[in-house]
């Protein structure tokens, strides 16, 4: 493994390690029982259980994740429409997102955020690749550069839309308007990555921010925490949860009151190891430890970077692997920003530190498969190149002797 790997593969492993240690901190109630290492122990299930299928993704080849990318996206659409069929999914706090059996749990949105992307980046570089390229002559014809091109564009990546909105719609029936609405910009960073016009996404906005807005105002729930993100900017009715999220960051101070032993936590703040442990980060570890993540994030987003550089050569790899390492670091970026009140809630937990069996493994899947596209691309590049010492060794043998 070389250094660019080792030093990516080790950001992954400090940030786990902080998340389980947030996480059983954050699961201390009013009462300390034994039900608070339940939370840890599954916790702990879940990683082993995603760090096997990191290490299984890690070592499939490219060309797997290409080929499969359609079939593992329909899977992902019959698993998102059983969780609406009544008995299948399980229902939680009026939404259905879950599929259960027995101690066994399931999110299949989180598997989404994976399958949805890799279709996307498989289907925009083929299309890519079959896409002609205009001559001179074209090139001075202002016709075909109004109608042909822009024609071929919506005739190659039009029919993309439609997995994206059956995807997200799926998602937004649960109902997870949040995630829907992630899935969305996620698929439109694979889309720009791959080449799509800004013109096409111009068209697409027309459609889906009306749309989206439509479906919000129909729910009362998410209007109400639409106009309470908005009163908690503009008068003093804070909505409870960010009103206690607040007060978790204000109260930790400068190095906050010492790991374990925040207060927040004992009943008074929501979710506090899953949508909202970041606060839990700020009351007991303070700015220093709330900066120090977000340290570790940027140097995770930075070493990502240096990985995706290895798969220059092959289109696909390096579109995935961007936006997967993208997605990650933008979900970690609203769970932080709704827990400081500066975005509306959404219902997304922070990556690899949360609680949730379903986000860890998909997540460290996730990184898996980075590993494996900027693996896959640096060894057939490797495979194509002769090294210098076999390239020059070969010139000598071919050079006539002297006479």
């Amino acid at each position: 493994m070389d250094q660019k790997r080792s030093l990516f593969v080790s950001l992954v492993v400090a940030i786990v390690g902080f998340g389980i240690v947030m996480v059983y901190s954050a699961s201390i109630t009013s009462w300390p029982t034994e039900f608070e290492r339940i939370y840890l122990s599954r916790q702990l299930g879940a990683l082993a259980a995603g760090l096997l299928l990191a290490a299984v993704c890690a070592s499939i080849p490219v060309r797997f994740w290409r080929l499969a990318a359609p079939y593992l996206l329909a899977g992902t659409i019959v698993l998102l429409a059983a969780v609406l069929i009544p008995g299948v999914g399980t229902r939680v706090n009026g939404a259905r997102r879950w599929l259960r059996h027995g101690g066994f749990q399931f999110q299949p949105s989180e598997l989404a955020k994976l399958t949805l992307v890799l279709f996307l980046c498989s289907r925009a570089d083929r299309f890519s690749a079959r896409s002609p390229r205009p001559n001179e002559q074209d090139r001075e014809s202002s016709k075909w550069f109004s109608l042909s091109r822009l024609g071929l564009w919506i005739w190659d990546f039009g029919p993309l839309l439609v997995p994206v909105f059956v995807t997200a719609g799926l998602v937004m029936v649960e109902p997870d308007l949040g995630t829907a609405m992630f899935l969305v910009c996620c698929s439109a960073i694979a889309l720009f990555v791959a080449g799509c016009p800004a013109r096409f996404f111009a068209g697409a906005a027309a459609l889906t921010i009306p749309a989206a807005g439509l479906v919000a105002a129909l729910r009362p729930y998410q209007m109400r925490r639409l106009t309470g993100f908005l009163a908690a900017w503009s008068d003093s009715q804070v909505p409870y949860q960010l009103d206690q999220s607040l007060v978790s960051m204000g109260a930790g101070g400068l190095f906050g009151v010492g790991l374990g032993k925040g207060w927040q936590k004992l009943s008074f703040l929501p979710e506090a190891n899953t949508d909202f442990v970041f606060s839990v980060v700020g009351e007991e570890l303070g700015l220093v430890g709330t900066f120090g993540l977000l340290v570790l994030w940027g140097a995770f987003f930075w070493a990502g970077l240096q990985l995706v550089r290895n798969a220059r050569q092959d289109r696909f790899a390096t579109t995935a692997s961007f936006t997967l390492l993208t997605q990650m670091v933008l979900q970690a970026l609203i769970n932080m920003a709704v827990v400081t009140a500066l975005v509306p809630p959404k219902g997304i937990p922070l990556p690899l530190v949360s609680y949730g069996g379903s986000s860890l493994v998909m997540n460290l899947a996730s990184l898996g498969i980075i590993l494996s596209l900027t693996r896959g691309a640096r060894v057939a590049r490797s495979a194509t190149e002769a090294p210098p010492n076999q390239e020059r060794r070969r010139l000598q043998l071919c050079r006539p002797e002297p006479s």
